[in-house]
């Protein structure tokens, strides 16, 4: 079979999956059923059935993959816990952990705000902390710590457990602590701006939509330093994934690109600006995908954007058989001095690799060499439908040994990889890493038929850019000293 109908062999099988979900009633209770989806499921609906499937049963189907860290001693755990009610006890919890997701205008399908919204979900709730699958988090606990981990402790999910088991009552309101304060679908604070596609990208019904661009001009007088940013897309459903890159004034990057409408490779007539939307070495400024977390780094460190600078926007979108506009807006907020150090987005990524058909556990591996010093902040693994697992390794080598390893690894992160839940993992402790330290990134991928997400077990895949390609990308975040930007930092001393 050639690679032209091995493609649309994958993308019929795509439209016509059938996706086991869970259909909520209205009294709260769940029955199990069968959906059959006749296009490529959207990333709403995929989150919905997954977010009910993670709440009803406790882990996701997808991959046959279980999150770590069970524990057979929740129960006894839950049965001495106290009377907990929900104002007091259960609310707190839900506050911390849950509602940065399940929330108005959160990407939850359901919302934990009040005693009546978390009540329904009781039950559901304590058998997915049991489970240890909500709230989500894919790292495996024996390497490393992370600042961002939101796993409960024993205490809370005993205290959950308990709370459903005992009625799931309400308790005293004034036991009730202050409201959390989310701002306009922001998860970080307040925005000092709000930079946004000037023109909104028109998104067809059905099919393929080629990468999209568009350039904002940032308008600043002056440079800028950058604490915290997040990405917010007006349609989360259709974004595949979007990078926001720095343009600064000199830079020569798609120049003769149009600025403040929406443009693809196609629709370019400089053979260099079309050779600019596959490659470029601009600082990023965030990546966005599903399950991500916004930008908030610490006094002292931040991203840089210059006077004059553009951001411009890389956006995948996919589509869900509704025609509609999409308007990506970053905000932006400023540190109140010049930091000590830069943060800068690196990666380790190998974009030559075939995947065999029906291959379970395919491996692909990426390294590289700090040029310099630089401090290790955080890890951002990306794959597509068919990832599984990714690591990142230090490699130790002992060139004068004689006897044992050439090579050792020191593992920073594993992940049970999610595709539609691409979570970044902050270090608890920033490392040092100094010049010449060896970074390995490596993935595996699931083309098997027990893939129940696999577009088409019969294809060869190879890296591309749309959701039935493959993609092997591990970014991670470095700081370095604040007068360094990529280009400097790249030249070896």
């Amino acid at each position: 079979m050639g690679e032209g109908a091995k493609t649309d062999s994958g993308r019929k099988r795509a439209q016509n999956w059938n996706v086991r979900a869970l259909e909520l009633l209205s009294e709260g209770e769940t029955k199990l059923g069968m959906i059959r989806v006749r296009k490529t499921p959207n990333r709403a609906t995929v989150l919905l059935i997954g977010m009910v499937f993670l709440l009803e049963f406790g882990a996701f189907a997808e991959n046959g993959s279980q999150a770590y860290g069970r524990n057979s001693d929740l129960q006894e755990q839950a049965a001495v816990a106290r009377a907990a009610t929900f104002y007091r006890d259960v609310l707190p919890i839900v506050q911390e952990r849950c509602q940065v997701c399940h929330r108005d205008a959160g990407i939850a399908p359901m919302r934990f705000e009040s005693y009546e919204e978390t009540r329904r979900y009781a039950g559901a709730i304590a058998r997915a902390v049991q489970a240890k699958s909500m709230p989500p988090w894919f790292a495996d606990p024996s390497v490393g710590k992370f600042s961002n981990d939101p796993s409960l402790t024993a205490e809370q999910i005993a205290t959950l457990t308990a709370w459903a088991k005992d009625g799931a009552r309400a308790g005293d309101m004034k036991d009730e602590p202050a409201p959390r304060n989310w701002v306009e679908g922001w998860s970080i604070a307040q925005p000092d701006m709000v930079l946004k596609m000037r023109k909104g990208v028109a998104l067809p019904a059905g099919g393929d939509v080629e990468y999209t661009y568009e350039i904002v001009p940032t308008g600043f007088k002056e440079d800028r330093w950058v604490r915290a940013v997040e990405i917010l897309p007006s349609l989360r459903a259709n974004v595949h994934h979007a990078v926001v890159y720095v343009r600064p004034p000199e830079s020569k990057w798609m120049r003769h690109a149009p600025v403040g409408v929406p443009f693809t490779a196609s629709t370019l007539s400089d053979p260099e600006d079309r050779r600019g939307t596959h490659w470029t070495d601009s600082d990023v400024l965030l990546v966005y995908a599903p399950g991500s977390s916004p930008d908030d780094w610490p006094d002292g460190v931040a991203k840089f954007i210059p006077a004059g600078a553009d951001l411009v926007f890389q956006m995948h979108y996919t589509t869900n058989g509704h025609a509609a506009v999409d308007i990506t807006s970053v905000g932006l907020i400023f540190a109140k001095q010049s930091p000590a150090k830069r943060v800068l987005t690196l990666q380790l990524t190998n974009d030559h690799f075939v995947i065999p058909p029906g291959a379970p556990d395919y491996r692909v591996e990426a390294r590289g060499t700090l040029p310099n010093d630089a401090t290790l902040l955080s890890f951002f693994p990306h794959m597509h439908l068919r990832g599984k697992r990714f690591e990142y390794n230090i490699i130790h080598r002992d060139k004068d040994s004689s006897a044992g390893p050439e090579q050792q690894l020191e593992p920073l992160l594993r992940v049970n990889y999610h595709f539609h839940w691409q979570m970044s993992y902050r270090l608890a402790e920033p490392r040092l890493l100094k010049a010449g330290t060896e970074l390995q990134a490596v993935a595996w991928y699931d083309n098997s038929r027990g893939n129940p997400y696999n577009p088409d077990p019969d294809a060869a895949v190879r890296w591309g850019e749309q959701t039935y390609d493959e993609m092997m990308v591990g970014f991670f975040d470095v700081a370095v000293a604040a007068n360094l930007d990529k280009s400097r930092y790249f030249i070896r001393h």
